[in-house]
């Protein structure tokens, strides 16, 4: 099972991105953890994850503008999968 699942929503517009992000994170399995491409920073998502229970970092995109991780708030081997995406690369 990867680590990573990948959710492209930069094409999309309003609300599919933010409505199509917290489906995906709610699917996410024990040391899983989301990597969302976006066009411009999902201001919105950040609330409803917090209320959700998860954790989240957004960077600068390497192909998009904004990428953001997203994980669950237990999940220490997600948080470190994270950790370890974003120290190579």
């Amino acid at each position: 099972m990867p680590d990573e699942l990948l959710l492209d929503v930069s094409d999309m517009e309003p609300p599919d991105p933010l409505v199509r992000t917290l489906e995906a994170a709610e699917q996410l399995k024990p040391g899983q953890y989301l990597r969302m491409l976006h066009r411009r920073d999902p201001c919105l998502l950040y609330g409803n994850l917090i209320d959700n229970a998860f954790k989240y970092f957004q960077r600068d995109g390497l192909t998009t503008a904004v990428e953001v991780f997203i994980w669950r708030e237990n999940d220490a081997d997600a948080a470190k999968a994270v950790q370890r995406t974003l120290l190579n690369g």
